[in-house]
């Protein structure tokens, strides 16, 4: 009879640890519109940018895979659709990362809280449900509810730089325009 090539570890564990893989990998779905824009959801949810910023772009792809890599620390099925119809799958393993050597921490300054900003609103209705709305002075972007609501949110500081005070809601696809003075 052979003897096998291989050893064992007296202790029946393997020789090496291999990264953890869950049974069923996170679905990436990336959609690529024809303006270069980017819908993502992981697993059905949307996964959306930050607060105050435009929404994904071609250029932002990368970004988005770190962040996702990041915040999972397990490998992702990623499916990109683009607008022409083609599609690209893959799977995203997270990078490894050398731990920083330890070092003493310096004695931190107290932190104060900064104040809460005093915030303005302006409601608008009639926009395509899910549409990008752009906040005049161009300051941010929102999404349109569901029921093609938008609301845009800035800071009191931000609206004293519009001269005439006025901040306006303008849907990029249905083209609706609400213009108001918040206050």
């Amino acid at each position: 009879m052979a003897r096998p090539r291989y050893r064992r570890q007296s202790d029946g564990a393997p020789a090496h640890k291999a990264p953890e893989v869950p049974v069923v990998l996170p679905h990436v779905l990336v959609a690529v519109n024809t303006d270069g824009t980017m819908t993502v959801t992981v697993d059905g949810a949307a996964y959306e940018t930050p607060p105050f910023a435009p929404s994904w772009r071609r250029e932002d792809f990368a970004t988005v895979l770190d962040q996702l890599t990041e915040q999972r620390q397990s490998p992702l099925r990623v499916e990109v659709r683009e607008a022409d119809g083609s599609v690209f799958t893959d799977i995203i393993t997270p990078g490894k990362r050398r731990r920083p050597e330890p070092t003493t921490p310096e004695p931190a300054a107290p932190k104060v809280a900064p104040a809460s900003p005093e915030l303005v609103v302006l409601h608008g209705t009639g926009f395509v449900p899910g549409e990008d709305v752009a906040v005049a002075v161009v300051l941010a972007h929102t999404d349109a509810a569901p029921d093609g609501t938008a609301r845009g949110l800035l800071s009191a500081d931000q609206l004293t730089g519009a001269p005439t005070g006025e901040v306006v809601l303008l849907g990029r696809v249905s083209g609706t325009l609400a213009i108001g003075r918040p206050g």
